[in-house]
């Protein structure tokens, strides 16, 4: 791969979507890298896999995984596990990323990504999983934050030292996204300050920014994670302050329905480019 492995602090991206594939190779528009979704390039072969190869040539990409339920209970899915590997043995992406949260339960999986309850328990099996992954890989991981729209009677561990700690446990880093923090705070009613505040800085290898939906209930509003629209006021806020704090990061744009032209997401990267590096000087 010609592309550098290794992204700078201050580099911004975008996900790349099939229709982007040749503006990608056309136009540069100033990106610092691609984030792709992993399991769309599982097939083994075909057309995605020939136009990642030729836009990996010009950009360092970041790969995010979306299935692996690491929270969950149930044991990893080692077939799934040894496709990642496989991808990340052949595009060399800059960072690896899961998630917080389950997808399968008992054999059947659920086409979400599902918080799970942060007790003691959880922790002890998510580390174990992150430790297989990590094993699998030979690379360290980063671990996002999830989106959340209720809370499980039984936590006992507020989210951002659960994910301390789980760093710690496995030398895991974390995927900080500011727009889930702001839709779970929304929603649960804890304060997305604090929750910043709270993260372990040191930890945290990526941060992702995006725009959601309001959805409204018998007059409850509800902060829907979709992906769908400019990032809003309010994250790009909360963004300025973990920069403040710890200084710039590897930063995605993420626009996964409704999703403009490159030229606009582009332009979206470029204002988190400018916010960051105002908030870091």
């Amino acid at each position: 791969m010609s592309a550098d492995r290794e992204l700078p602090s201050g580099a911004v991206g975008v996900g790349l979507k099939v229709a982007h594939y040749r503006d990608a190779l056309e136009r540069t528009y100033g990106l610092g890298f691609f984030e792709v979704h992993a399991e769309n390039y599982m097939n083994g072969g075909g057309p995605p896999l020939r136009w990642l190869s030729a836009i990996r040539e010009r950009f360092p990409i970041t790969m995010h995984g979306v299935c692996l339920s690491v929270g969950g209970r149930d044991p990893l899915d080692a077939d799934h596990l040894d496709r990642l590997a496989a991808l990340v043995d052949r595009f060399e992406p800059a960072i690896v990323s899961e998630h917080l949260a389950w997808s399968a339960d008992g054999g059947v999986f659920l086409n979400d990504l599902l918080p799970p309850p942060l007790t003691e328990e959880t922790l002890g099996r998510t580390a174990e999983h992150v430790d297989q992954i990590q094993t699998r890989l030979r690379r360290r991981i980063l671990i996002e934050n999830p989106s959340s729209y209720l809370e499980w009677s039984c936590n006992h561990i507020a989210e951002p030292i659960f994910l301390n700690e789980l760093a710690r446990r496995t030398g895991c880093g974390l995927l900080l996204d500011i727009n889930n923090v702001f839709v779970s705070a929304s929603n649960l009613g804890f304060s997305h300050e604090a929750y910043i505040d709270d993260i372990d800085a040191a930890a945290v290898g990526q941060v992702h920014l995006a725009g959601h939906a309001i959805d409204t209930h018998a007059n409850v509003a509800l902060r829907v994670d979709n992906h769908g629209a400019h990032v809003c006021d309010e994250v790009w806020s909360l963004f300025e302050r973990f920069v403040r704090r710890a200084g710039p990061r590897p930063t995605l744009i993420e626009w996964d329905t409704n999703t403009p032209a490159l030229k606009e997401l582009a332009e979206e990267s470029a204002k988190a480019s400018h916010r960051l590096l105002e908030a870091a000087a």
